[in-house]
């Protein structure tokens, strides 16, 4: 199977387009608090460009519905990415496909994470990093925790993948999709295309071995 790649935390067009021309499957736009959250023109530029294929999310945490709405209201076929505290019913009654990112903390047991994925059997399941600030890099958690679960359903892998490790993680998880946003940036904090293009091919290497 294919492994999709997302490229997170696209704050203009610029960046986008620099993920799609690398190959990426989704691009991700914040619209929560972050140093990269995107402003609402240049969402809607990304959304009157973005091409068929190319998946959009929006990644919100502890959102109200009204958000939520008035960004599909600009992009109808948004993927919602939520990183907060929201209950398995608000996920399940939000509609479409939604992504819900869970941070595995330091002991987390493979059976303590399968046991708080029960909570979310309608949404496609995010293992992201715990750190107390999102707006640092994160450090690859183990992977080998959640590849069990990867067996059973579709999951995303995020936290800390950068060009040199992600192939490792594939081989060991064989995800759905893997995500990243530092891992790709330059000093500026923009998507560097040379990152991106080498991301992919790491990837795209792992799938084949």
């Amino acid at each position: 199977m294919r492994t999709r790649v997302k490229f997170c935390g696209c704050t203009r067009w610029a960046d986008a387009e620099a993920a799609i021309d690398a190959g990426a499957d989704a691009i991700g736009m914040i619209f929560a608090a972050s140093p990269r959250r995107i402003s609402w023109p240049d969402f809607e530029e990304i959304a009157r460009k973005i091409p068929p294929f190319v998946t959009p999310v929006g990644v919100f945490e502890n959102p109200k519905r009204a958000e939520i709405e008035a960004a599909r209201d600009v992009l109808a076929n948004l993927v919602i990415q939520l990183h907060g505290n929201e209950s398995g019913t608000f996920v399940s009654e939000i509609g479409g496909l939604v992504i819900k990112a869970l941070p595995v903390l330091p002991g987390d047991s493979v059976e303590r994470l399968a046991h708080r994925c029960e909570e979310y059997p309608d949404a496609l399941l995010m293992f992201d990093t715990a750190r107390e600030n999102r707006a640092t890099p994160a450090a690859p958690f183990a992977w080998e925790h959640v590849a069990a679960i990867a067996r059973t359903r579709p999951v995303v892998i995020a936290g800390g993948l950068t060009p040199g490790n992600v192939a490792a993680c594939v081989r060991s998880v064989r995800p759905f999709a893997v995500d990243t946003r530092s891992g790709v940036e330059d000093r500026n904090g923009h998507k560097d295309p040379m990152k991106m293009a080498a991301f992919v091919r790491a990837v795209r290497t792992a799938d084949e071995a």
